[in-house]
């Protein structure tokens, strides 16, 4: 598809002018007199995509969180609908969060001065909304393994509702103002306008395949059709699409953020810095003095930024003139052939007086039947996949290479406490239709949709190498390295592969577990996993809003 020569219908119009004249690329959301009067005792702003919560107790900026992922929503509207009429406000009349708090810069001052030591800042703690980031931007901002993130989801909100008359994507300003900023907009307005079409077709689908059974609630039923379409399109958006992330962390956590971010090639991370950056001061504003100082933060960022141009250039003239070879979608690439030994052993340490590694020699002259007793004793019952063993099972360590599409990436890489790391966004690996869409008849739509993502990004890679992946839809796959321990191997395996979960990293979780199994060979450890789920999971979603139906009903 040449864009270059597509003028169809989206030529340069009244609506794209619009949409390319103002200097922001956020939307301004507008709230009456009185709710600004509420909302400035407890956000620090009333008008920016980023803010702060402040003056509320922690129950509710958790349970704001928490009703963020699944509302279309921002925070502030969301706080005014369905939270402050269960507060009591009365007392708080006086606040106004949006003035910066000097009392708190002089009070964090004089304690940093005095310790002086950055375990200080890890006692100040941040609600943050980060707002209108897309979602190239989330999976900067959910680096950090030392702070908590709740991200709007793409399986339980439509994404063809609007900001300001505008569809719900990142408009890059630089990219706005260049000669490609017209075919920009128009092309994701195409790739949008299909997702919403798409969306109600996909339902009528599934509810001529999956009819309303007599034990099935309307609320449980409507919410599966509706959770089932949106998995099936969600291939479809690009990665510009906006979302909501809800952050918690320390200073400490949100200094060594900022210092990514200030260094990261994406202009979009470099300039919602500031916007942080900003709000956080308003609340722990000398946690986060070292961020632009020219020789603390200021060099930090130069040194991240200069590895990551050094790092770029040489790979890219190794590889050049090479062939990628195809690899499978999981692959198992290094774990420990001894690792399983060592685990027992170490499952025996704490009540033992005894060396580890004479440990690892009496486990050595057990019987299968003696290790296979020592792992029962060291789980126990679990009673449900939250019962998780102790320590020991940090002993050994497994490295995945994968091949997975954009969407299921997102949902694999919010397990903090692994090592992950992804390669740039691109077409390169291609897609794979859902089954439900080509069951449905909507291939041709579907596969239209995905050559336009292919045909802009390579418009666009040439002149905005970063800002390209924004075209890219999160049907295509990209590659990314897993590293984890046996015991965050239980945890994510047995969470991902659940039915309720998207088939597309429920497939890799099944995979991830069939190779420590068989090609690691470490049968005691895939014992352990008395919750993973390998079955095809059709109607796990079902189940699932089932369950939720019911505690609605009783609570």
């Amino acid at each position: 598809m040449d864009l270059r020569s597509d003028s169809t219908s989206y030529e340069v119009n009244e609506l794209i002018d619009q949409q390319l004249q103002p200097v922001t690329n956020y939307a301004i959301e507008q709230f009456a007199a009185d709710e600004e009067d509420i909302l400035r005792r407890y956000f620090t702003n009333l008008d920016k995509p980023v803010f702060g919560l402040v003056n509320l107790p922690e129950v509710v900026k958790g349970a704001l969180f928490a009703r963020y992922s699944r509302t279309h929503k921002s925070l502030r509207r969301l706080f005014l609908d369905e939270f402050v009429e269960d507060l009591d406000v009365s007392g708080d009349h006086s606040i106004d969060a949006t003035v910066g708090l000097s009392k708190a810069e002089e009070l964090y001052q004089r304690v940093f001065v005095e310790y002086g030591d950055d375990s200080v800042a890890q006692l100040g703690g941040v609600h943050l909304a980060c707002e209108q980031a897309s979602n190239l931007l989330t999976k900067v901002l959910e680096w950090g393994r030392l702070m908590s993130y709740l991200e709007q989801s793409t399986r339980y909100l439509s994404y063809d509702t609007r900001i300001d008359g505008r569809y719900r994507y990142h408009r890059d300003p630089e990219l706005l103002s260049s000669p490609l900023g017209t075919k920009y907009v128009g092309e994701l307005d195409r790739i949008f306008e299909t997702y919403g079409e798409l969306v109600p077709l996909l339902q009528e689908f599934y509810r001529s395949a999956h009819a309303q059974g007599a034990d099935i609630g309307d609320l449980a039923y409507r919410q599966t059709i509706r959770a089932k379409a949106f998995d099936a399109v969600r291939g479809l958006l690009p990665a510009a699409s906006l979302s909501n992330v809800g952050i918690y962390g320390t200073g400490q956590a949100y200094e060594a953020l900022l210092l990514r971010m200030r260094a990261h090639p994406l202009p979009e991370a470099r300039s919602y810095a500031d916007l942080m950056l900003e709000e956080l001061r308003k609340v722990i504003p000398s946690f986060l003095r070292r961020v632009d100082v020219p020789e603390r933060g200021l060099a930090w960022s130069a040194y991240l930024e200069e590895n990551h141009l050094a790092m770029k250039r040489f790979v890219t003239d190794l590889e050049r003139g090479s062939e990628v070879e195809v690899v499978s979608e999981v692959e198992l690439i290094d774990w420990d052939p001894e690792g399983e030994r060592k685990m027992l052993a170490a499952m025996l340490y704490p009540y033992s007086r005894a060396s580890e590694r004479q440990l690892v020699a009496l486990v050595d002259q057990m019987s299968a039947d003696e290790k296979l007793e020592v792992v029962k004793r060291y789980v126990g019952e679990r009673g449900n996949r939250r019962h998780r063993p102790g320590r020991a099972l940090e002993r050994l360590d497994y490295r995945f290479d994968i091949l997975g599409d954009y969407g299921g990436f997102r949902d694999m890489q919010r397990h903090r406490l692994l090592t992950i790391e992804w390669q740039s966004l691109s077409p390169d690996h291609g897609y794979e239709v859902p089954e439900a869409i080509q069951a449905a008849g909507l291939t041709d739509r579907y596969v239209g949709v995905m050559e336009r993502s292919k045909a802009l990004y390579e418009l666009l890679e040439p002149d905005y190498p970063e800002q390209a992946a924004y075209a890219v839809s999160m049907a295509f796959r990209v590659r990314y390295v897993m590293q984890f321990n046996a015991r965050e191997a239980l945890h994510m395996l047995e969470l991902r592969s659940q039915p309720q979960g998207h088939p597309n990293y429920r497939r890799i979780a099944q995979e991830m577990y069939h190779q420590i199994a068989n090609r690691a060979g470490h049968e005691i450890v895939a014992q352990m996993f008395k919750f993973i789920d390998l079955s095809a999971g059709e109607d796990g979603r079902l189940e699932a809003e089932k369950v939720l139906e019911a505690k609605r009903f009783n609570s």
